[in-house]
């Protein structure tokens, strides 16, 4: 039997707390009861938070993370106002958001902890378009697209004369700025004709629902539903694992991050014991939500750095 992370859990921490109980242990008494660690920010480093958060929870009782999910750009709101301890993001953060949190009085760190490789993705029942070219992608997702490109043979004279269905991150996503740069040319680019959500899951389920559909998102999203949705190889190369760890899967692989409040890293054990433990389990539990981990030097040298 193949138990659900959730499942594992339970059962796991039901084993640990018997086990303490027998031998006269504790649990891990380095965070402070009670206490709560704010997070938010990107869908796509969402799956990695929220594992992190409940393994966490499971080995800190009485320690709450709170995971929220407003896009990175929405995170760096957040974050930037004082409302967050940790934000996740798709991109780096961009200058405007650096001058924000200047002007708060906000310091941070920056803490990569995985690879993401963004999926193009289509309905099962497409069966003309399993592979794109970025040329392709641009003549689809450029501004100029909007209104003009709407047919599938507009893409390709030997695809069907059959509507686009277009879905993909809202404009606070990280995901939609690095796929505007890199496939568009320059990032936040893009057709606006398009069902928009900072929530990845609803580009899921449309896409899923709609033949003539295709969509973009994190790695992760795509692993946990493959049942509905088939990856575009992008250029003649598939996202997976091991085609961003070999560096063939171009330009789509992207690295992923966490931001991290100074303040809430040196006053609060319990924000500082998370960190550590995301970076100290990034080999684990990062493959096991669908994203590519980071070599464990680097996340040693990072701990290190920490």
């Amino acid at each position: 039997m193949k138990l659900s992370r959730k499942t594992f859990n339970r059962y796991a921490l039901a084993g640990a707390l018997t086990t303490a109980v027998v031998l006269g242990i504790s649990t891990p008494s380095a965070v402070s009861q009670n206490s709560i660690i704010q997070i938010d920010g990107s869908s796509t480093v969402y799956p990695i938070s929220e594992a992190m958060a409940e393994e966490f929870m499971a080995a800190n009782r009485g320690t709450q993370v709170t995971v929220g999910v407003s896009g990175t750009g929405g995170g760096f709101s957040k974050f930037c106002a004082g409302e967050l301890d940790i934000t996740g993001a798709s991109r780096p953060i961009k200058d405007s958001e650096v001058e924000a949190c200047a002007a708060a009085g906000i310091e941070y760190i920056e803490v990569p902890v995985a690879t993401d490789a963004l999926t193009v993705v289509i309905n099962p029942e497409n069966t003309w378009a399993d592979e794109m070219t970025v040329e392709q992608l641009q003549t689809l997702w450029s501004p100029e697209a909007q209104g003009t490109i709407t047919s599938w043979n507009q893409i390709d004279p030997s695809w069907p004369n059959e509507p686009i269905d277009l879905y993909g991150p809202g404009t606070d996503s990280g995901t939609f700025d690095y796929f505007t740069e890199v496939i568009v040319g320059e990032s936040g680019s893009s057709r606006a004709d398009y069902t928009a959500s900072e929530d990845d899951n609803i580009l899921v389920i449309g896409v899923g629902r709609e033949t003539n559909a295709i969509g973009y998102f994190g790695l992760a999203y795509y692993l946990e539903n493959q049942d509905t949705l088939k990856a575009v190889a992008v250029n003649g190369v598939e996202p997976t694992p091991e085609n961003v760890e070999n560096g063939t899967y171009a330009p789509l692989s992207r690295p992923i991050f966490v931001y991290v409040k100074t303040s809430s890293l040196e006053s609060r054990p319990e924000v500082r014991a998370f960190v550590e433990f995301m970076l100290e389990n990034g080999p684990e539990i990062v493959p096991e939500v669908g994203y590519v981990p980071l070599s464990e030097q680097r996340y040693a040298d990072l701990l290190a750095e920490l």
